[in-house]
């Protein structure tokens, strides 16, 4: 059984992401590489730091390691796991993505990352049924207007159930932020 990370991980690209899951369970957060920059993504990264605390787990070269002081100067209090460069190398090639389940783990644990024995989830996807989220012609807007309202950013209908419950965020944050949706249609 995967180790259920408390902290939301924050990796450059979408198959960092893939090589996460693989190894650990936990939210993932991706910049998009030197898009991290970029305004909507730098609240995404604050929104988590102050929710859940953040990992910075970026690649072993120099972008990876500008893209880390970058968040570090944004969430001075982030950890940072670090996989070796042999570990994330493959045919020349040098990311997260090339590193096998066992590097990820140990540069996590390294970090100090806070390991759960279980995961609560206090939302569930009739939440989201309920609140117009999924199954409806507009969802897609309407989870546009609560992940911009909760500073969660824009998710699909899984993604955003999974942010949920992961930023713990209160039933009364939710139920706030889904009046203020109501009140923007």
């Amino acid at each position: 059984m995967k180790k259920i990370i408390k902290e939301v991980i924050v990796v450059e690209g979408r198959d960092d992401i893939s090589a996460v899951k693989a190894a650990v369970d936990a939210e993932v957060l991706q910049v998009n590489g030197f898009a991290v920059r970029k305004k909507g993504t730098v609240e995404k990264i604050k929104t988590a730091y102050e929710k859940n605390g953040i990992i910075v787990l970026t690649d072993p070269d120099f972008a990876g390691e500008s893209i880390r002081r970058f968040i570090q100067s944004h969430c001075p209090g982030a950890k940072h796991a670090y996989i070796r460069r042999i570990e994330g190398t493959k045919d020349g090639d040098i990311g997260v993505e090339n590193a096998n389940g066992e590097s990820i783990l140990r540069a996590l644990e390294k970090a100090r990352c806070e390991v759960l024995e279980k995961h609560e989830n206090l939302f569930t996807m009739e939440d989201l049924m309920d609140g117009g989220f999924v199954g409806r012609e507009d969802s897609s807007k309407r989870r546009e207007l609560l992940g911009g309202a909760l500073g969660l950013g824009y998710s699909n209908a899984k993604q955003l159930l999974s942010k949920l419950n992961r930023y713990g965020l209160t039933r009364e944050e939710f139920e706030t932020a889904v009046a203020k949706v109501e009140s923007m249609l």
